[in-house]
């Protein structure tokens, strides 16, 4: 039997351009070096000495590309490579080892194109920076060369020259700054793209000062009324029916940040056009249905929400019930999500909304013991498409006090045993909307973490006990009543950030340790059993650490079962955020004005300039303050109690005053009312005293 070799035929080939280049020779007193030249007016470097000693040894080996001199303030030929070598043979035609008449082999290029690609696609030793590109490129446009031209002379995408072509219009200073380390590429991109050429200006200074880049300051800029992919209307409307409509969308040209939609009105029409067409279905069933992708609507006062029900609410058998329909709901949510990843077939997209809206309802009707749901509000949803809250009549209160003799009295049934609670901290939510609250809780929840994982006996405790209440007290699971719940996610909420001091720390020791994994060809189970107790037991914080999540969305759904375990894990742990972290930049930005200069008051960091500030210089000075005294807000802490850490709405810290009429110590209110404030009159001091006496 004959073996078959396999034979792998050679490609086509491919025609290539062939160019034979024009060498003459050319005076050394008549050479100069061009000014495109990417390291024009650099001064030589350490290493010319040698190469001129080398030159003088072996003579030179490598032509010059140069180009014909231009008018009379250029020598008769201009190096566009070979800068380097023309300072070695200057070297030495200074020290007399040559004369102006030494030979000095060149290639002469005439054609514009290939003088630009002289200058950038040079052999030489010392590589070429960034920055050096950019600003040779700057140059080619300037003298009238197309970007077409460009890059089929360098061999480049028109894309990439075009990217290039942006930079090339920051300020000068700008590039200066990327060539010298104190900004980077990514940071200059950013900068591009901010359209006000006086800001631009004013960043890359700073920058080349060394005061550091703001990239918060342009993202936010940026972010500024701008509608992306990433819009929560954009899970109903696909960019297909979004440009059928007439919609612009606009791309970045780096390829870093998402497309923005320029038209957010017809993505509005879009959205509600098709949320509509679902609602009909509603409507047709005695539903009122209200639409909106925008401020809920006016609502009449005797209509009152459905949301969800807790454990304690209802009896046992309607709460088993309620959560069968909620399992249902969530089953129909993914189900929806599903659908709507097929843009072909919106009818079944459509259709399995429906059915998610229809199971929503039959689980807030069964929470609230049967009420009839009448009206419904219908917004965008990133997720499933549309989000929807139920509504039905009140019911009105009836007062009744006759006694109903009901016959024997039934036995008094045993008290439910209710375990024991540690306090925790009241969250300071007077003058704080729902965005400012995510993002504390956000943060408080990203030092916990970083606690607990150094904490291994800690965060023992923590699991056993979270899988004592899930197997053997069978307490609910669901996350908001846990502050740990043992189903294998991670912290990662969306639109939150990874805090490298805090969470990061966490996370990149667990890629470490999954690299170690890997490493060994083992299983996970051999190699997890194969561990050091001590590296077992640190493994163990750090998984259990990272699963943690406080996070509160909104200021109405504050997770108090959830606070209370928070509170004690981090006296087990001894959480303190300061240790690794303080206020940075990106958290107080959310902060308003007035709120910032509470913290610089509550800090002892008083400053009457601060007030002059505008909030950008007021963040980095609190910032700078905060990491100088190790400082944090107490709303970030788990154990302090929150009374004024600068976070509250402008009241002062409880200094004493003077009551004018009475002449007793009061602690400051609100100020209006004297809600909240605490008063000893001359009547309570008597009887203060007479209560000491006894």
């Amino acid at each position: 039997m004959t073996d078959l070799v396999p034979v792998t035929a050679p490609a086509a080939p491919v025609a290539a351009v062939v160019f034979t280049p024009v060498e003459r020779i050319i005076r050394l007193g008549d050479l100069g070096v061009a000014r495109e030249n990417l390291r024009h007016g650099e001064p030589p470097d350490d290493d010319i000495p040698t190469l001129a000693a080398t030159l003088k040894a072996a003579g030179q080996l490598q032509p010059i590309t140069v180009r014909p001199g231009r008018g009379k303030k250029e020598w008769a030929w201009m190096a566009l490579d070979g800068r380097r070598r023309q300072l070695a043979l200057s070297l030495l035609l200074e020290a007399g080892e040559l004369d102006e008449d030494y030979p000095v082999r060149a290639y002469v290029e005439t054609d514009p194109a290939r003088q630009a690609a002289a200058v950038l696609l040079t052999n030489t030793a010392v590589p070429v920076h960034v920055a050096d590109v950019i600003a040779a490129i700057g140059r080619m446009l300037k003298s009238k060369l197309t970007v077409a031209v460009i890059a089929r002379a360098l061999g480049y995408a028109e894309i990439e020259i075009k990217r290039l072509a942006a930079l090339a219009g920051l300020p000068s200073a700008a590039v200066v700054a990327l060539k010298s380390g104190r900004m980077t590429l990514k940071q200059a991109k950013l900068l591009a793209r901010l359209p006000d050429k006086a800001e631009q200006e004013e960043l890359a200074e700073a920058a080349l000062d060394g005061h550091g880049f703001q990239d918060w300051r342009i993202l936010e800029r940026l972010d500024d009324a701008r509608v992306t992919i990433r819009d929560r209307r954009c899970a109903l409307v696909d960019p297909q029916a979004y440009g059928a409509a007439g919609g612009r969308t606009e791309t970045d040209l780096f390829g870093e940040l998402v497309p923005v939609l320029l038209d957010p009105d017809i993505l509005t029409e879009v959205w509600t056009r098709r949320a509509r067409g679902i609602a009909a279905v509603f409507e047709a069933e005695g539903i009122a249905v209200h639409v909106t992708a925008g401020p809920e609507p006016e609502l009449p006062d005797d209509l009152e929400a459905l949301g969800y029900v807790y454990a304690r609410s209802p009896p046992p058998e309607d709460m088993a019930r309620y959560r069968a329909q909620r399992e249902v709901y969530n089953e129909r949510v993914e189900a929806a999500r599903m659908a709507l990843t097929n843009v072909d077939q919106p009818d079944l997209a459509d259709l399995a909304i429906v059915d998610m809206i229809h199971a929503r309802i039959a689980s807030d009707q069964t929470g609230c013991g049967g009420r009839v749901v009448t009206t419904l509000v219908m917004w965008p949803s990133a997720g499933a498409g549309v989000d929807v809250r139920c509504y039905t009549p009140e019911e009105p209160d009836i007062e009744d006090d006759t006694a109903v003799d009901n016959g024997p009295a039934r036995p008094p049934t045993p008290p439910v045993y209710v375990p024991p609670e540690v306090e925790a901290p009241e969250p300071d939510t007077e003058g704080v909307n729902h965005a400012l609250h995510g993002v504390r809780t956000d943060v408080a929840t990203r030092g916990l973490i970083r606690a607990l994982s150094d904490d291994p006996g800690a965060a023992l405790t923590a699991l056993i006990a979270r899988l004592f209440n899930v197997l053997v007290r069978r307490a609910h699971v669901a996350r908001s009543d846990s502050a740990l719940a043992i189903l294998a996610n991670g912290f990662n909420p969306t639109g939150g950030r990874v805090i490298e001091a805090l969470d990061g720390a966490v996370r990149r020791r667990l890629d470490d340790r999954r690299a170690a994994w890997q490493a060994s060809g083992e299983t996970v189970i051999a190699w997890v059993h194969g561990l050091p107790h001590g590296e077992k037991m640190g493994l163990l914080a750090e998984l259990t650490a990272v699963s943690l999540d406080v996070r509160e969305e909104r200021t109405t759904l504050i997770r108090r079962n959830a606070r209370t375990e928070a509170a004690e894990l981090a006296v087990l742990c001894h959480a303190d955020i300061t240790l690794h972290w303080t206020p940075d930049a990106p958290f107080l930005q959310s902060h308003s004005k007035g709120l910032l200069l509470g913290m610089i008051e509550t800090m002892g960091a008083e400053d009457e300039r601060t007030k002059s500030l505008k909030k950008t210089e007021l963040v980095d000075w609190v910032a700078e303050q905060a990491a100088a005294r190790a400082w944090a807000p107490a709303g970030l802490s788990w154990t302090a109690a929150i009374e004024d850490d600068g976070l509250g709405d402008g009241l002062n810290d409880g200094a004493e005053a003077l009551d004018d009429d009475t002449g007793a110590t009061s602690v400051d209110g609100d100020g209006d009312d004297g809600s909240g404030a605490f008063v000893v009159t001359p009547t309570g001091e008597a009887a203060l005293e007479s209560t000491e006496a006894v």
